[in-house]
């Protein structure tokens, strides 16, 4: 059965975004840390089409998300945000679904990746991914709002953090407005690091 799941950079107090967050300053004032670790990484910058790179433990841990995901939904604004950087070769090397109230034909790239927008809401587009992903999971890859309400809806079965060693102060927080509702996680993995600790969650259903 295909698992879904999620998988983010977060603070050590709870942000997945700096403050002020636009088009053009995607991630928020002062976010750097929240990103700027995974971006040394060998396995990050092999899927931006670059060479070098750390070989660590890090590495390793994004690797295996990459190599996991069969199928990616994301709402549009991190579309919108990342159309241009991505280009013609976009990272993520298979379908997207991109939550939208603006539907346009579906977007094929280079390398795999295919842009398909769903008008219809968050369970239509995680039913196609599944469809899409075949044995491997599905991402619900972001913003933190496509996020909260996949884990609102209780549609998340898996939860990686990558909490980073830094107090933002404010910004997105990713537990926020979930609605109402116990919600029991079980630990899998934690695997400590210079650069995050990395927590492994599965939801209990």
């Amino acid at each position: 059965m295909t698992t879904v799941t999620a998988d983010l950079a977060i603070t050590l107090d709870g942000y997945v975004a700096g403050p002020n967050v636009t088009l053009d300053n995607p991630g928020g004032d002062g976010a750097e840390p929240i990103f700027e670790w995974i971006h040394t990484l060998a396995s990050w910058r092999e899927r931006q089409g670059m060479t070098g790179g750390e070989e660590n433990r890090d590495s390793e841990l994004v690797r295996e998300w990459f190599d996991a995901t069969g199928a990616v939904v994301m709402g549009r604004t991190m579309y919108d945000t990342g159309e241009e950087p991505w280009g013609d070769d976009p990272p993520f090397r298979t379908p997207v679904f991109v939550l939208t109230n603006r539907p346009r034909p579906t977007l094929v790239k280079e390398g795999g990746t295919t842009f398909t927008f769903v008008a219809d809401g968050i369970h239509s587009a995680v039913e196609q991914a599944k469809a899409a992903a075949g044995t491997r999971n599905v991402d619900i890859a972001g913003g933190a709002s496509t996020v909260r309400q996949y884990l609102g809806a209780g549609l998340i079965d898996e939860l990686q953090l990558h909490v980073v060693p830094a107090l933002l102060g404010d910004g997105l927080r990713l537990f926020e407005a979930l609605g109402p509702g116990r919600r029991d996680l079980e630990q899998i993995r934690v695997v400590e690091t210079p650069l995050a600790t990395h927590l492994k969650y599965r939801f209990v259903k």
